[in-house]
């Protein structure tokens, strides 16, 4: 089996971490597996870089000053992978027994692969969204006004898992766990840094498409993914960068129309869960805290700036 390096990125994720790393095989197995454990953080206040040191004594840490983004993050810790395969996986991501093993085989047997995702579960066991068809200002429409729910016409992972066990090419697998093959140089694809948080793995997919490449979805590659523990408070900020990658993305592929466009349906989305939540404020008063601070969560999306990066992320050079 082929080295695979795993790249990791944490920003205040010490209990998240603690599971992702146990998770991992060790340096070296029974089975002839190998696996360099990378883990980027972007300036962790609650200890994270200490307890991968001490939990992971044999991973390359690297520690920015500052929080520099997922996607820039991702690219250090695949500049330091020494792997024939690198894993982008999340801290709040672990992997199950086989898993790694499974995206690494389903690469190497294929010559045309470039990224290859496994299937995505919730801690309790149910399926999650783990792979997605092509971003149009259609599937957006559909996500912001509710029809997604009946036609699925941007995630697709109910009808590949009653497939069968692939692999099945793809349009895009999820960043939460993205394998990818290195180039005759050992050089593996980069995110785009323009992106702060979110959507950056849609990106480099379709760059990876148009360049020729096969993109898998490999449904016996099996993690579990913590996704959606992020506090209420701090939700709304999670929406507004997810709105800003989908923006961005059509402005660097489709133009300034396309982002406009899409910028306009990320924001209608917005006005209508807030008039649906300021309903329900009203015909279920005995929820009436949980329906008034989803009102307020979105209107906090409604009123988020065009760039909402330039306003909390912070930009200034890190070490």
């Amino acid at each position: 089996m082929p080295l695979v390096s795993v790249v990791i990125v944490t920003h205040n994720s010490r209990e998240d971490v603690a599971r992702c790393l146990a998770s991992l095989p060790p340096p070296r197995t029974d089975a002839g597996l190998s696996v360099q454990a990378i883990v980027v953080d972007n300036a962790s206040t609650d200890g994270t870089p200490g307890e991968v040191r001490r939990l992971r004594p044999d991973a390359l840490l690297i520690e920015n000053s500052c929080n520099r983004g997922f996607g820039p993050a991702c690219n250090q810790g695949l500049e330091a992978a020494s792997g024939d395969l690198a894993l982008l996986l999340n801290p709040d991501a672990a992997a199950r027994p086989g898993a790694i093993e499974a995206l690494a085989h389903a690469l190497e047997a294929s010559r045309d692969a470039v990224a290859a995702g496994g299937s995505l579960y919730f801690p309790d066991g149910r399926p999650q969204d783990s792979v997605a068809g092509r971003l149009t200002l259609w599937a957006l429409l559909c996500e912001q006004t509710g029809l997604e729910r009946i036609l699925h016409v941007y995630w697709q992972t109910p009808r590949l898992l009653s497939k069968g066990s692939g692999p099945h090419e793809v349009e895009q697998v999820m960043g939460a766990c993205m394998m990818l093959k290195g180039d005759a140089n050992n050089r593996f694809p980069r995110f785009d840094e323009r992106f702060f948080l979110y959507c950056e793995d849609t990106e480099l997919c379709k760059r990876l498409r148009d360049a020729g490449g096969t993109i898998l979805f490999v449904p016996t590659a099996e993690f579990v993914h913590a996704l959606g523990t992020s506090s209420e408070a701090s939700r709304w900020r999670a929406v507004a960068y997810y709105n800003r990658g989908k923006e961005m993305y059509f402005l660097i592929h489709h133009g300034l129309a396309a982002g406009v466009t899409a910028f306009v349906l990320n924001r209608l989305g917005a006005l209508l869960r807030m008039a649906l939540w300021s309903v329900l404020c009203v015909l279920m008063p005995w929820r009436l805290m949980r329906s008034a601070a989803k009102v307020l969560l979105f209107a906090r999306v409604l009123a988020a700036p065009l760039d909402p990066y330039a306003r909390w992320a912070r930009r200034e050079p890190c070490e």
